[in-house]
C-alpha cells in the first residue's frame, strides 16, 4: 500500500494537458496539480459516477486524455459502468482506482470481501484491453509513462491507505475552492469553447 498523495505528485509530472477529474483524491489534487484549470472536481455528491462521468467527457472530446481517480467504494456502486467503458472504448480514457479496502468518506466501514476483490481482473473481464494493479509506488512510478502512452481505455487499480473522515461532512474542511461555476468556466477557457 501506498499514501494517496505521494501517488499523485509521481502522476502530476506525466499529466500534460489531460483532464483530470480527481474523485476521492481531490483533498490531495488541489493542492498537488500544477493546471488546476483543467481539473473537474465533481465533490462528494458524485459517489458512484466519477467513472461514467469520465466516460461522457472522454467521448465528448476525444483529443483530449481523460483521467479519473476513482475508488472502489464508487465502483462498486456501479460495475456496469466497466462493461459500458469497454464497449465504448475511448483510447483517451485513464481509470485509476484508489482502493483503500474501505468507505473513508463515510467513516472507514469495510468494504465488501476487500482484501479479495481483483479490481483489474474485473475490469479485464468487463473488456478493458488494458488493466494493471499496484501495491508498491516505486513499480507505479516505473510503469506510469508506459501506461498513459497506451491507447485507452486503461484501467489502474492501486492499493492505498486509509485516510478515514470521522467529521461530519458539514464539519469537513472544505478542499475546493472554486465554485462549480468558476471551474466550468476555467475549463471552457482552458480547451478554447466559448461560453
Amino acid at each position: 500500500m501506498f499514501h494517496t498523495a505521494d501517488m499523485l505528485k509521481i502522476f502530476n509530472g506525466h499529466r500534460s494537458d489531460a483532464i483530470v477529474i480527481p474523485g476521492r483524491a481531490g483533498r490531495h489534487w488541489i493542492e498537488i496539480s500544477a493546471r488546476p484549470e483543467l481539473d473537474l472536481p465533481l465533490g462528494d455528491p458524485a459517489m458512484g459516477g466519477h467513472a461514467s462521468f469520465a466516460l461522457g467527457l472522454a467521448l465528448a472530446r476525444p483529443e483530449r486524455k481523460v483521467v479519473v481517480f476513482d475508488s472502489e467504494g464508487d465502483l462498486l456502486m456501479g460495475l456496469g459502468t466497466l462493461a459500458t467503458i469497454a464497449e465504448q472504448a475511448p483510447r483517451n480514457l485513464y481509470h485509476f482506482l484508489l482502493d483503500n479496502e474501505c468507505y473513508a468518506t463515510t467513516g472507514g466501514q469495510p468494504v465488501p470481501n476487500a482484501k479479495g476483490v481483483s479490481y483489474d481482473a474485473i475490469a479485464r473481464g468487463a473488456g478493458y484491453p488494458q488493466a494493471f494493479a499496484f501495491d508498491r509506488l516505486e513499480e507505479f512510478a516505473i510503469n506510469l509513462s508506459g501506461i498513459l502512452a497506451r491507447p485507452g481505455p486503461v484501467f489502474v487499480a492501486m492499493k492505498v491507505v486509509p485516510e478515514i473522515e470521522n467529521e461530519p461532512i458539514g464539519r469537513r474542511r472544505r478542499w475546493q475552492k472554486r465554485s462549480r461555476e468558476q471551474v466550468l468556466k476555467d475549463l471552457r477557457e482552458a480547451l478554447g469553447i466559448a461560453a
